[in-house]
């Protein structure tokens, strides 16, 4: 894949510089880098957010054409979700969480019927570990939490029943226990569905606890990959390196 964005002066800006990379089935893989680096741009075309200028997808062995149904990315974005970095500026304010819920069971007839739908929805959010539930439905985005809204925000992108899961920093704006609290239910969902999920964060040490595999990108080249164990304990570029004893340094307290 590669894309640029060209400058009103100046040269483009060249984002993704030639990036490869393929994510088995039920495997975590963390696309490493600091802000800048290329990595949300790189998730946002496999999500098809975003197109790139050149390189192709595929998804299970076929070229992205033939993975879509008549040509439409709805097939596609059925089994390619993303989970945003900021959930409450990716829930409408307006709308119950019982309404963000039912928005994508109906149209992709998932469920039917207003009980098949509730039912649903309640199911959603226990796999989020959301309790209690039925309450939650009725709640808007503003009377729950950065680590509730993420949470609905996974329930949402689930109702699909997606192959592969996209996560754009999405613990960044969360403190540290329900940061780590919500790793947990991913990992666990991803188990129990057999799913795959890109994990995409400039946090080394969460990529270290949550991932198989990593791919750690500068300047929007790939510029070291490998199993997590290998890529943590011997990181052979230099920039590995300095992530890693970021990560690793203690935060002093205000």
């Amino acid at each position: 894949l590669n894309k640029k964005f060209p400058q009103p002066s100046g040269p483009d800006v060249h984002a993704v510089k030639d990036v490869s990379l393929h994510i088995r089935r039920g495997e975590t893989l963390a696309l490493i880098g600091e802000s800048g680096s290329g990595k949300s741009t790189t998730s946002r075309i496999i999500a098809r957010l975003l197109a790139g200028d050149t390189g192709d997808l595929q998804l299970s062995g076929e070229p992205l054409q033939k993975a879509t149904r008549r040509g439409c990315p709805k097939g596609y974005r059925r089994r390619v979700q993303m989970v945003f970095q900021d959930p409450f500026a990716s829930l409408n304010p307006v709308y119950t969480i019982g309404e963000h819920l039912a928005r994508p069971l109906k149209r992709h007839g998932i469920a039917k019927g207003r009980d098949a739908i509730r039912q649903k929805s309640i199911e959603l959010l226990e796999q989020v570990e959301l309790h209690p539930a039925e309450e939650i439905l009725g709640r808007f985005p503003h009377e729950l939490s950065g680590g509730q809204q993420q949470r609905v925000s996974i329930a949402r992108s689930l109702a699909m029943t997606p192959d592969l899961l996209i996560t754009d920093e999405p613990t960044s704006m969360l403190d540290l226990p329900i940061r780590m609290g919500l790793l947990r239910t991913l990992n666990r969902i991803r188990e129990e569905r057999g799913m795959s999920i890109l994990f995409v964060s400039h946090d080394l040490a969460a990529a270290r606890y949550f991932s198989d595999r990593i791919l750690v990108m500068q300047n929007g080249a790939i510029v070291e990959s490998g199993p997590t164990e290998e890529v943590t304990q011997s990181p052979q570029h230099p920039y590995t390196q300095r992530l890693l004893q970021a990560a690793s340094r203690p935060k002093l307290d205000p």
